[in-house]
C-alpha cells in the first residue's frame, strides 16, 4: 500500500464507502509477511512514498517469485527486481508477464506508474561501456515514475559532446553523473548545473581504476560543489535519490 491508496482508503471510510472494521483489516495485515527466508515490506510505500523493491542477486527463483505473490496478495500494483540474471527472469517470466532488460539485468511486473515528479531527470553516462549501471538508472527512475532524459556517450574526452547538450543539463530537476576511469564528468557536470548532482562511478577502466575506487575518490573528492556520491555501478540507488528530489513538491 502507498501513500496515495492510504489517502484513498481513509477517504472511502469518511463517505462510507468502507466500513471501519474493514479499513482497519487492511491496515492490520498490511505490515509484512512471514516467509522462511524474507519478510515482505507492505507498509514501506506508505512510509517511503514507494513499495519494496526486490534485489535479484543471491536469490533462488523460487524465492523472488514467492516474495512477489506476497507483494501482489498485498495490493502493490508493480514491482521492480534489480540485478536478475536473463535466467531467471525467463523462469519469472513464464509464472508472471515481465518486461527484461538483459543489460539494465532490471526487471519489471505489473504496470508502472506515469510520470508525476515536478521536473525531468537526466541521465549522463561518460561512455557506452557503462551503460550497463546507465540504464539500471534509467529504468529504476521510470518505474518510479519519473520523465528521463538520457544523455548518452558525453564523457570529458569530448568534452563537445557534454556541452552540446547544455540546455537539458540546465532544465533538470536532479542529474545522475556516471563514469568509469577517472570519474571526471561529475565535477564538471556539476559546474554547470544548479540541481543536485547526483555521482555514481563505474568499475569500467584499466588497471589503477581499481575496479570503480579511483572514479569513486574522484567523485568523493570532487570540487562542485552540488555533487553527493554513490556507490560504485549503484544506478539503482542513484535513480531512487533522483527520484526523491524530483518528487518534492510535486
Amino acid at each position: 500500500m502507498e501513500a496515495a491508496e492510504l489517502r484513498e482508503l481513509l477517504q472511502n471510510v469518511r463517505e462510507k464507502k468502507t466500513s471501519v472494521e474493514e479499513a482497519v483489516m487492511k491496515l492490520k495485515t498490511a505490515p509484512f509477511a512471514e516467509l522462511d527466508f524474507a519478510k515482505p515490506d507492505f507498509h514501506r510505500g506508505i512510509r517511503n512514498g514507494a513499495g519494496e523493491v526486490i534485489y535479484g542477486e543471491g536469490k533462488t527463483t523460487e524465492q523472488i517469485l514467492a516474495i512477489v505473490s506476497k507483494l501482489y496478495e498485498s495490493g502493490q500494483k508493480a514491482v521492480l527486481i534489480s540485478r536478475l540474471s536473463k535466467e531467471k527472469a525467463e523462469k519469472i517470466g513464464r509464472k508472471f508477464e515481465i518486461t527484461y532488460s538483459e543489460t539494465a539485468r532490471t526487471c519489471t511486473l505489473g504496470k508502472i506508474k506515469k510520470a508525476d515528479g515536478a521536473g525531468k531527470i537526466v541521465i549522463a553516462c561518460a561512455g557506452t561501456s557503462d551503460l550497463p549501471v546507465a540504464e539500471e538508472a534509467r529504468l529504476t527512475a521510470e518505474f518510479f515514475g519519473n520523465e528521463v532524459v538520457c544523455l548518452y556517450d558525453v564523457g570529458v574526452a569530448g568534452l563537445h559532446r557534454l556541452l552540446a547538450h547544455l540546455e537539458e543539463l540546465m532544465s533538470a530537476r536532479a542529474i545522475i553523473a556516471i563514469a568509469g576511469m577517472e570519474g571526471a564528468l561529475a565535477s564538471v557536470i556539476g559546474g554547470l548545473a544548479e540541481c543536485p548532482v547526483i555521482a555514481v562511478p563505474t568499475s569500467v577502466g584499466y588497471g589503477t581504476s581499481y575496479g570503480g575506487i579511483s572514479a569513486l575518490l574522484a567523485m568523493l573528492n570532487s570540487c562542485a560543489s552540488g555533487v553527493s556520491v554513490v556507490n560504485i555501478d549503484n544506478g539503482f540507488g542513484a535513480a531512487y535519490q533522483a527520484s526523491l528530489i524530483n518528487h518534492l513538491g510535486a
